[in-house]
């Protein structure tokens, strides 16, 4: 069954979470490679449901620790400060569906200014590619996919030759904030009590 298109407001939706989902989650990214060149998802393999084990509390090592995959702090730290600059985190969490799209944009361009500000502070950003979109690009054999996305009709070997749609971006520099000790990175918005 096709999928039916989305609204206005799901689009905007989709249009602020999925670059940080993507970014995030490696296997997102995968099927949002395969499903923008036209290739079938495949089918998840059902999971037996593992059996519960009791709870051990079991102290772990800094080097059992760095086993266990990356630190999230980073990635906490700059979703606290798109909050804390732009309210980025209240935009998407607020039900738009009923608003109308004059509210939406307004609301918009305050998220915008506070998270470009935020991004130009904390982040130094520059484009993958330096033609301008709409230029002709030769990928040639042995590019790196990583940098570069192929889409539409892809057949056969590099070279490719296409339209540069969109130039990509590539983070040169991050300059977060020191954490303190004992800083709980899960908050990203502490809860605001005024007396």
């Amino acid at each position: 069954m096709a999928p039916e298109s989305l609204g206005f407001f799901a689009r905007l939706w989709m249009g602020f979470i999925l670059p940080w989902k993507l970014i995030f989650d490696g296997g997102l990214a995968a099927r949002v490679a395969l499903a923008a060149d036209g290739q079938a998802l495949p089918e998840p393999e059902p999971q037996p449901e593992p059996e519960p084990e009791p709870e051990v509390e079991v102290e772990t090592t800094e080097a059992e620790a760095a086993d266990e995959g990356p630190d999230p702090t980073p990635a906490l730290q700059i979703l606290a400060i798109l909050q804390r600059e732009g309210r980025f985190i209240d935009f998407l969490q607020e039900d738009v569906s009923g608003a109308g799209d004059a509210d939406v944009g307004a609301a918009a361009r305050v998220v915008h200014e506070g998270c470009k500000r935020a991004l130009e502070r904390y982040l130094s950003i520059e484009p993958v590619r330096s033609e301008a979109e709409g230029s002709r690009v030769t990928l040639e054999p042995g590019f790196d996919a990583a940098r570069n996305t192929v889409t539409g009709n892809v057949v056969g070997e590099p070279p490719f030759n296409g339209e540069l749609v969109h130039p990509g971006w590539r983070a040169t520099a991050l300059n977060l904030p020191t954490t303190t000790a004992g800083h709980d990175a899960s908050i990203l918005a502490p809860a605001e009590i005024e007396l």
